[in-house]
């Protein structure tokens, strides 16, 4: 896969946990394409999560994703034992981003190469047993997504990816 074939579209979802390569595409992606890149930090409980990522999918251009709606999905049932999006919500949200030109990118490697990477660029991380938790969070969250709309998965640690630098 050639990253700059995701240019073709209007929106990008890079989706993965910490460390697969979801920065590094964005940052790529939108300096030579075009889009741009909205990094989803940890919204604030008392705000509505799906309202925010409506309001973002309303904007006019490329909109890039470097995280999103589909995290919570997987990082809020296993840090704070329920996510904040509901399926639903999800699928909504989803299928928006699809209405958009859009596709959903779920970036994955397997956990020892995401916790070398994450050691490599933090200088510490999470054992494995917790990243191997996350990896298979994202594949049960986009199995169930591909039965609504396409999910693009891209292994990052194969060596024809260009996600380093």
């Amino acid at each position: 896969m050639n990253p700059d074939d995701i240019a073709s579209y209007r929106t990008v979802v890079l989706e993965g946990c910490d460390g697969v390569g979801k920065s590094t595409l964005g940052e790529h992606l939108s300096a030579h394409h075009g889009f741009t890149m909205v990094h989803s930090p940890r919204t604030p409980d008392h705000l509505d999560l799906a309202s925010r990522y409506r309001t973002i999918l309303a904007w006019d251009g490329k909109i890039l994703f470097d995280r999103c709606f589909i995290s919570e999905l997987v990082y809020g049932p296993l840090h704070r034992g329920r996510s904040r999006i509901d399926w639903s919500q999800a699928i909504d949200l989803a299928e928006s981003v699809i209405e958009r030109s859009g596709v959903l990118v779920h970036l994955t490697a397997p956990p020892a190469v995401i916790r070398r990477r994450l050691l490599s660029r933090d200088g510490e991380a999470v054992g494995l047993e917790d990243i191997s938790a996350l990896v298979t969070g994202y594949e049960r969250v986009f199995a169930t997504l591909a039965d609504y709309t396409h999910v693009l998965t891209v292994d990052t640690s194969l060596p024809n990816v260009p996600l380093t630098g």
